[in-house]
């Protein structure tokens, strides 16, 4: 991952409030939710709607700012030429800011250096471009949400039917997925494909790692996807992780337990450092992914994962059945 970002994320951490491990959702008038209940849209039919998860970390973190500083929003409002009504749109992220406006706010706030930077950087107003553009061309526009806002989250969770999670897989593993998933694809573009992946998996290295708890399909330990040798690589791979990291916690869901609600449908969720955003949901289709938004969607998908987690061998239990799985391949 590249420094800026990383120390970007590292900042977020540090400087803007973790949310609560309850599972309760934020209060609505914070998040900024409409009459209908829906919050963030990344729906696949518009990859780049408003407002975004950015502009709301960017607004929360200006309000947080302007607070602590004891800066009234009229004062606030009055210094780049709005209303008090237009900033709280600007803090709540259903208005994007522009850089002059953002600038003249950050010196009203005595913000300068690395803080200035990221916020900069967060509001798309930064030099650095988005780390997945060095795969644009393997990087379908209902993925762009996703690859933007992995690195930014506190928590991961996820449920996975037929592969090993994405950020969990070896490189051979991941090789033979992705060419099972795009047989006319060229050794090239399949090679690009794996590059991305594994770069995701270097926020399982940062100091200040995701917490990564992930549900799996007792499917995904019998595909034998790479054959025999790879799928054995993988399985040991994971039993490391599982072992060694204690950010990792990983789960498996048995044949025995089948018929759940979730039967056939991998999901994540996405917890980001402001606590006044909800969890983004992440549901990955065959040729697209849905990114369901309304406040009882974002309850239902936390329910169900919990649900799962409920159902799917503890931890300890898990580990051994992997370890079972990779003596008998």
């Amino acid at each position: 991952m590249p420094h800026r970002l990383r120390n970007t994320c590292k900042y977020l951490v540090e400087n803007v409030a973790v949310g609560g491990e309850s599972g309760e959702y934020p209060d609505e008038s914070a998040a900024g939710n409409g009459n209908d209940g829906s919050i963030v849209d990344y729906r696949l039919t518009n990859p780049r709607p408003g407002p975004t998860v950015t502009s709301m970390l960017v607004g929360a973190r200006l309000r947080r700012l302007r607070e602590t500083r004891g800066i009234s929003r009229a004062a606030a409002g009055a210094v780049i030429g709005v209303s008090q009504a237009k900033l709280g749109r600007l803090e709540l992220g259903r208005t994007a800011i522009d850089l002059d406006d953002l600038t003249k706010l950050l010196t009203l706030y005595e913000v300068d250096g690395f803080e200035l930077q990221t916020l900069l950087a967060l509001a798309g107003q930064g030099d650095t471009p988005a780390w997945w553009q060095a795969y644009r061309e393997v990087v379908p526009p209902w993925f762009e949400a996703y690859l933007n806002l992995e690195p930014l989250a506190i928590r991961i969770r996820s449920y996975d039917v037929d592969y090993i999670p994405g950020l969990l897989q070896t490189p051979d593993y991941a090789r033979a997925v992705i060419r099972h998933g795009h047989p006319d694809a060229d050794d090239r573009a399949i090679e690009c494909r794996v590059r991305m992946r594994l770069h995701r998996q270097q926020i399982l290295h940062r100091s200040t790692p995701p917490q990564v708890w992930v549900v799996i399909d007792e499917t995904a330990l019998r595909a034998g996807f790479g054959g025999r040798e790879t799928m054995r690589a993988q399985l040991r791979h994971l039993i490391e992780i599982a072992i060694s990291r204690r950010h990792v916690t990983v789960q498996v869901l048995p044949f025995t337990r089948g018929g759940h609600s979730a039967a056939g449908e991998p999901l994540a969720l996405l917890r980001l450092p402001e606590p006044t955003l909800p969890d983004v949901v992440y549901l990955e289709r065959l040729t697209g992914a849905e990114y369901p938004a309304r406040r009882s969607d974002v309850l239902h998908y936390q329910q169900l994962l919990d649900h799962l987690v409920v159902q799917a061998h503890s931890p300890p239990v898990s580990i051994d059945m992997l370890r079972d799985a990779y003596e008998h391949l």
